[in-house]
């Protein structure tokens, strides 16, 4: 069964074994904690609980909540949902950020898990529409936000700017 859970202290042993794996950045998803030793997991977690709180966030960060993409027993992905956007956000990386682990790709989680997101948070948007920023080389990412009902917003040299109602196919 898929589900999502929110970062958390009881799962942090199989959340570390998941991140340990997780590149810095791969395609505009930026993995803050990398590198982090597992001794030092508890302070990751602390920050991204915190994080939801806006609790130590850097000027000009927004509130976030990082959820792990469950399929039983084993994590296959994470997400982070930024509770609403600054200007940077609009323009930048937007409401939704996710990493699909790379054994568990083209088995569609992605696009469950971010169908599941959505469900999960719409209430809580302040906006209209979820914003997502992708990559113009990153086919896959682009199908996932369509087939959650996105639309293509605009593009520009490198960058799909993309959209999903609130209520989209909800």
């Amino acid at each position: 069964m898929l589900y999502l859970l929110e970062a958390n202290y009881k799962d942090m042993v199989k959340e570390f074994e998941f991140t340990k794996k997780m590149p810095h950045d791969e395609n505009g998803f930026i993995y803050d904690w990398y590198g982090t030793k597992r001794e030092d997991f508890e302070d990751a977690v602390s920050a991204m609980i915190d994080s939801q709180s806006a609790i130590g966030l850097p000027q000009g960060y927004v509130p976030e909540t990082i959820y792990f993409l469950w399929d039983d027993d084993e994590i296959v992905g994470m997400f982070r949902f930024r509770h609403y956007l600054c200007p940077s956000l609009v323009q930048g990386s937007g409401h939704i950020g996710y990493y699909i682990g790379e054994e568990f790709r083209g088995k569609g989680y992605a696009t469950k898990g971010l169908k599941l997101l959505i469900e999960e948070v719409a209430d809580r948007l302040p906006e209209d529409e979820f914003y997502f920023r992708v990559n113009k080389d990153n086919i896959a990412s682009q199908k996932v936000v369509l087939e959650n009902g996105g639309y293509i917003h605009h593009t520009d040299d490198d960058k799909v700017y993309l959209r999903i109602k609130k209520r989209g196919n909800f």
